[in-house]
Formats: C-alpha cells, structure tokens, sequence
C-alpha cells in the first residue's frame, strides 16, 4: 500500500513528506494506522549522526489503531488502540529472563534498518527504505512485529500515549523497574527533560521523602516542582552536590542522570551517599573517574539503563492507570504539532521549548 511519510535521505537534512511503498504485514506482524507519533532525542541522534541506514523513516514512539493483523498474531486484534515501543528477539537469554531492553540483538533490530527475518517492509521507487525501531512511526501507516505493540486503554486519549513507548518509559521505569527507591528515601534527578520529568514523577509514584530536581532553566524546575519535586536547584547557581547533602544529611540514596554532559554526571556520582546507586540513562561521552574516591572507596553503583529495563507490554497499561488515576500526569510536559510540523517540532525540542513534542498524523 502507498503511504505518506517523513523520509530523511541523509546526514542532518530535514525531514521531507514523500509517498512510500508499505508492504503487508508477515504472519507474525501488525498493520497500524498512526494516529500520533512522538519525537523523542534519539530520532534527532538517528538523523544527525547516522545511526540506521539512510534513507530512513524515524519515530519510534508511534500510537495508533490495528488495522490488520498476521495470521500468526494471538494477542493484537483489529481496531485495538496501541503504542508501540522498541523491538527485541523473544528469544535470547535477556529476553527470556524479562530485561528486553537489553535483548543480544537489540542494535540490529532498532538501528539496522530491517526487520528480524532480514528484509524490508518500505520501499521507494523500487528501492529499500530502513526502518527504524522496528515501527517508524513517521508515517501514515506502520507494519511492526506482534512483539513491539502493546495493547492500550480506549479511553484514554490515543494521541497523548505515543511517547510511553520510549522517552516516559525510559525515565519511570529507571525509578520504578531498576533503582526500585525505598518508602522514605532520597533521589536526585538530573535534568528536567521529558525523561527527567518522567522520573520525578515515578519517584513520587514511588513514595520517596526527597526528590530534588536539577537542571539550568527555571521553567522546567517550576514544572518540576509542580510534578512532584521536593527540592530543586538551578546548576548555574548553586554548588550542587553541597546542596544535595545539607538537604538529605549526607547525600541521596539514588540518581538519575539524563543529560549525558560529563561534568553532571560526576555531580550526580559524588551527590550519592555510601553505597548510593546512580543510573546513567542519557547518551554519554568518555568521562574519566577516580575509580577508588569516586565509587569503589564508598561502595557506589553506576549503572546503565535502556528504556527503563521495561517489559512495555506490562509496564506501559501500568503508566496509562496511573495517569488515569491522576498519578501519573505526562501530559503536561506535551506539546502537540501537526505532522507538516515535523521539522519545527525537532527545532522547538533541540532549542528547549517544547519538552516532549508530539505530531498529530492522523484523527
């Protein structure tokens, strides 16, 4: 079937609206119609560094409506409201033992621009075209794996849940899959982004006496406050890992670090308590540690974590109920813009205006 996408041809070039072949869907494969798709950093890395053959249709934080399902698919019926999240085998060892996100074949899955059995499913003037995380959701139409689709609420609205696919995912389940905080401890989140915000709000959800958010822009620290920080301190202003220990007498038991800049995340790792655990979950460069002072001498952990060691099909209905209930309020960090946007929207987040964009595809 021909469809409509956003197609990116090369290094750094903007995205450009063209009509695509998208072939039908395999026994084991799901046909969606996006209705939302959100734009998350790692599209802007994809796009900019390279990180799946070009050309290429990103997203990977698509919501939409089952149109057609294989022969094979058992748990996705048609007109079933879904999100859909990363791609992951089912069968290698991590898989198996419930941390997918960490699937042996997850790099070729997301970023060779194939699916698993090798082939293609967009094409263009006869041409391959990748696909990215198994989906690209920056398009009309996408045909995933039965594995990458995670059946949601009808009555929530379907355009809002496209980025519990990935960047809400990744900073919630950091807090509540992995670091797993105690009733009463402390956690220090660096960086209010989507991802951040994300993890404040899970730290809550979580039950934690301090949450102290950091970042150098004061209107994501207002938010921050309003979704469930305790404390919050502008980098560019204070010494903070003082600050982080006069509040928690001694330093957090847990951080987040989201940013990926290496002099923050070596507050993040001296802002911890012995034996504190600090989880780098932003795209990091080379950084050098004083390996004894810094972490072996008080029994610290830094630990990497992808899309926050979610199982989606279990955890993203876990999100939509708390945000049903009120817990869990992600639609404030949400800013929604039409398809033909696309490009403004990437802008808009590159700039910090917009913390997690959204383009609206189809009603």
């Amino acid at each position: 079937m021909k469809i409509k996408a956003a197609v990116t041809h090369g290094l750094g070039e903007d995205f450009t609206f063209e009509e695509v072949e998208l072939a039908e869907p395999n026994a084991h494969e799901v046909l969606v119609k996006i209705v939302a798709s959100g734009v998350c950093h790692t599209d802007a890395v994809a796009r900019d560094l390279g990180l799946s053959p070009f050309p290429v249709v990103l997203g990977h934080e698509g919501s939409g409506i089952v149109e057609k399902v294989g022969s094979a698919v058992t748990s996705i019926e048609e007109g079933d409201h879904v999100v859909l999240s990363f791609a992951y085998c089912g069968h290698c060892e991590n898989c198996l033992t419930g941390h997918p996100t960490v699937c042996l074949n997850f790099n070729d899955l997301n970023f060779g621009g194939q699916m698993q059995d090798g082939t293609n499913r967009i094409h263009q003037h006869d041409h391959a075209v990748s696909t990215f995380f198994g989906q690209s959701s920056f398009g009309t139409f996408a045909v995933t794996n039965e594995r990458n689709v995670v059946k949601v609420d009808k009555e929530v609205d379907l355009a809002l849940l496209g980025p519990l696919g990935c960047g809400i995912q990744t900073g919630a389940g950091t807090v509540l899959n992995r670091l797993k905080p105690e009733f009463g401890s402390s956690i220090a989140v660096f960086g209010s982004g989507a991802v951040g915000l994300s993890a404040i709000m899970a730290a809550k959800i979580a039950g934690c006496l301090n949450i102290i958010a950091v970042d150098i822009h004061e209107n994501r620290l207002e938010l921050a406050k309003e979704l469930g920080a305790t404390h919050t301190l502008n980098g560019k202003e204070v010494d903070v890992v003082k600050e982080i220990k006069a509040i928690t007498g001694g330093g957090t038991h847990f951080a987040v670090e989201t940013t990926g800049v290496p002099p923050v995340v070596k507050q993040a790792i001296h802002s911890l308590r012995p034996l504190g655990s600090c989880a780098i979950v932003g795209v990091t460069p080379e950084i050098t540690f004083d390996v004894h002072n810094d972490i072996m001498a008080e029994g610290k952990t830094i630990m990497g974590v992808i899309e926050g060691d979610s199982i989606p099909q279990v955890f993203i209905p876990q999100l939509v109920n708390y945000f049903k209930r009120g817990m869990f309020p992600f639609d404030k960090l949400i800013k929604v813009y039409d398809f033909e946007q696309i490009n403004e929207a990437f802008e808009d987040s590159k700039k910090g205006t917009a913390i997690k964009p959204i383009v609206k595809i189809a009603e």
